[in-house]
């Protein structure tokens, strides 16, 4: 392995998760896109095209959190703290966008059946409140010094 390369054992849990939350997205929007994409083609829906066209937008942000993930992993030593803090904040934005895309998928669960896509939806946003508060940074409780 070169000098320059990124060292995979160095990332954090956290990272992790987020990397894996955001392929998920990404590898099950893009599902969604083909083969809806292709009943579309068939069957004409317009709350199914509203719901691709929802996930088609959130796509190229998913692809554009991999690569400030891969770009912070292999120069983070070396970036000033304030490109640092932008870099994160463009992350955090494309981290809101991808999660934005579960309202296509809710729409397209709800077209199927209105319990299902309630379902999806009230779970959908129990688990982005559950991710986003066990997920932020971590601050060392305070030590009695008494």
């Amino acid at each position: 392995m070169s000098e320059g390369s990124v060292n995979v054992e160095s990332r954090t849990s956290s990272q992790d998760k987020r990397w894996t939350i955001m392929a998920a997205l990404l590898g099950t929007n893009t599902a969604l896109l083909l083969f809806q994409g292709i009943e579309q083609s068939r069957d004409y829906n317009a709350v199914r095209e509203v719901a691709l066209s929802i996930i088609a937008a959130a796509l190229p942000f998913q692809a554009i959190y991999f690569l400030i993930y891969t770009f912070i992993l292999e120069h983070e030593p070396r970036l000033p703290p304030a490109r640092l803090h932008k870099l994160n904040l463009a992350s955090a934005l494309c981290q809101v966008v991808s999660y934005a895309s579960l309202l296509g998928v809710a729409m397209m669960w709800y077209e199927t059946s209105t319990w299902v896509g309630l379902s999806f939806i009230f779970s959908s946003i129990l688990a982005i409140f559950l991710i986003q508060s066990v997920m932020g940074p971590v601050t060392e409780a305070p030590t009695d010094a008494a």
